[in-house]
């Protein structure tokens, strides 16, 4: 056994997990090749394009910037988690759908995320966001096909509807 190894636990997705990792591993490297969840896209692995990211304890967070060892303890959602059989797709993948925001998807799946994660601090303040605001909050996300209007309509959408 590898006395350098640092033992976490945490929970991916609803799932409890434990393991035995590198203290230098970034949180992408563990979630991709450790445990296999290839939605998590590393983009530039500089913080700057928002493919990686993935919820920590409900806050958008990139990976390739997150050291694995920090998410001890700690709840983790990918886009994986956000599906069920009962419910293929989250409303805000359908949104995203449904505006033609998605080409290659490369982007769609932090964009999903930060959405989430968005709407969550919104329901939690009892406000509806502004256009502005929605536009802020992807701020960090970089999509080369679709350009961002109809991102930024598709998350609105689904942002402003009371009953999200």
């Amino acid at each position: 056994m590898d006395e350098n190894l640092i033992p976490i636990s945490f929970t991916i997705n609803g799932e409890k997990v434990s393991k035995r990792i590198l203290p230098s591993l970034i949180l992408i490297d563990l979630i991709r090749d450790q445990l296999q969840l290839k939605g998590t896209k590393p983009g530039c692995l500089e913080g700057e394009c928002g493919a990686c990211t993935v919820l920590v304890n409900g806050s958008a967070v990139n990976s390739c910037l997150y050291m694995a060892v920090n998410i001890d303890g700690k709840e983790i959602l990918t886009i994986e988690g956000l599906s069920s059989i009962e419910q293929p797709l989250h409303p805000i993948q359908e949104k995203m759908l449904e505006h033609g925001a998605v080409q290659c998807g490369f982007c769609t799946c932090g964009i999903v995320l930060t959405t989430k994660a968005f709407g969550e601090e919104c329901k939690k303040e009892g406000k509806i966001p502004t256009r502005k605001e929605v536009k802020k909050s992807l701020e960090g996300h970089l999509c080369r096909c679709t350009g961002y209007v109809k991102i930024i309509d598709a998350a609105e959408d689904y942002l402003t509807h009371p009953s999200v």
